[in-house]
């Protein structure tokens, strides 16, 4: 697309928001409520941390495949293949009454979650001019956004009315609409033979990162701990203080719209001004969230807390995504986008699996404590960063 098409709202970008819009809507309706699945069929905090984390790892080990093959195969057979293996895993959540059948199917969900949202993060990088990426990546996000308002919300009142099996039933129809409006957008072609081949010259060893991605996916990795430890355990925190359970139903819904908020108030910042006037404040916004999270004396921190972490991770995540692919050609695209979301992956996988050895050792409090100190060593990294590549970092959101 060219940079003089300062258009961000064509029918393409609509469609694939809308498509990521149901993918998370499916997405966030199981992430609060298999770890209450996984308590139904018996299983310990240990396993609810690993049911969380096998997904996330499947994903990461998928993702530098997509990149790949989203660069030199196009994005629309990488993209529909994702979204099938995707419902076709929420179908099979219905039938999954076992640790062991639960775990293969969330190593399935894992590819199809690692093919479709890198493809679609990709897809809408395409869609966006370039000069308005942290502007476009930011509206993009917000379907995102808006289907995490409700989607947790909606998981756990569904499942206090309907079974388990039926929940992913309606998890698995919102990704079949997914697959009927991407069937509908016009993807880009991949780049040239020819150019893939000289990028395989300047990168000769193993392809499998964009290393020009790496400090924004570092810097996001350290971040998104915080989310494996606040998806995967604050539900049942809070039910083990006392909460009634809708007060984590609000604590989405708040998170939601505050990170809704940011999304395009930082965006527009990250064009005009570069990354560390979103990046600074929204770290400090996440540490003062895990720590009122550690605490969490009554329901208010909850909902303040909320408000902070969706003010902050708002904030960070889109312009992160949006220096990590200004940083490269047109053709490695969807390796940015992979070493980006890989990152993502791991920090919620690692977060995920190892908060669940910490719950049973110390207790629920301790993971939020911890994740204060990891975004504390994001903000350090981002210093160093900031001293050694200052003046890279500084023009990347206005390279044209």
């Amino acid at each position: 697309m060219s940079d003089t098409k300062q258009k961000i709202w064509t029918k393409d970008f609509i469609l694939i928001v809308i498509v990521n819009f149901f993918i998370f809507t499916a997405f966030q309706m199981t992430l609060p409520t298999l770890p209450l699945f996984v308590q139904e069929i018996g299983a310990s905090d240990r396993w609810i941390g690993i049911v969380v984390g096998i997904f996330t790892f499947s994903a990461l080990l998928i993702r530098p495949s997509a990149g790949k093959l989203l660069d030199t195969k196009g994005r629309a057979p990488v993209f529909l293949t994702g979204l099938a293996l995707f419902v076709i895993s929420m179908f099979s959540l219905a039938a999954s009454f076992t640790i062991l059948m639960l775990l293969m199917v969330r190593i399935i969900q894992g590819v199809g979650w690692g093919l479709s949202s890198t493809s679609a993060g990709t897809i809408a990088t395409d869609l966006v001019p370039r000069k308005r990426r942290g502007e476009g990546l930011g509206y993009y996000g917000l379907s995102g956004n808006i289907a995490l308002a409700f989607g947790p919300a909606l998981g756990l009142f569904l499942v206090n009315h309907i079974s388990f099996t039926m929940l992913f039933a309606i998890c698995g129809l919102l990704g079949l609409t997914a697959i009927i409006l991407a069937a509908n957008i016009k993807y880009d072609k991949p780049e040239k033979v020819a150019d893939t081949r000289k990028q395989k010259e300047s990168y000769p060893h193993f392809d499998i990162v964009e290393r020009r991605a790496l400090a924004p996916a570092a810097l996001l990795f350290f971040i998104t701990v915080t989310f494996g430890g606040i998806a995967t355990f604050l539900p049942v925190y809070t039910y083990e203080k006392g909460f009634d359970s809708t007060y984590i139903q609000f604590y989405f819904v708040i998170y939601a719209a505050f990170l809704m908020l940011s999304r395009i108030l930082a965006g527009r910042l990250y064009d005009r001004h570069g990354i560390t006037i979103v990046f600074i404040p929204g770290s400090l916004s996440i540490i003062a969230a895990m720590i009122l999270l550690g605490f969490l004396p009554a329901p208010i921190y909850l909902f303040v807390a909320a408000a902070l972490y969706g003010f902050g991770f708002g904030c960070v995540q889109p312009a992160l995504q949006a220096w990590a692919v200004n940083r490269v050609e047109n053709n490695r695209r969807g390796m940015a986008n992979a070493t980006f979301f890989s990152a993502f992956d791991l920090g919620v996988g690692l977060g995920a699996i190892s908060y669940g050895f910490v719950a049973e050792a110390f207790g629920y409090s301790t993971i939020y404590f911890s994740s204060a100190v990891s975004v504390t060593l994001a903000l350090i990294l981002f210093l160093f960063i900031m001293r050694r590549y200052r003046k890279e970092v500084l023009n990347t959101a206005k390279i044209s």
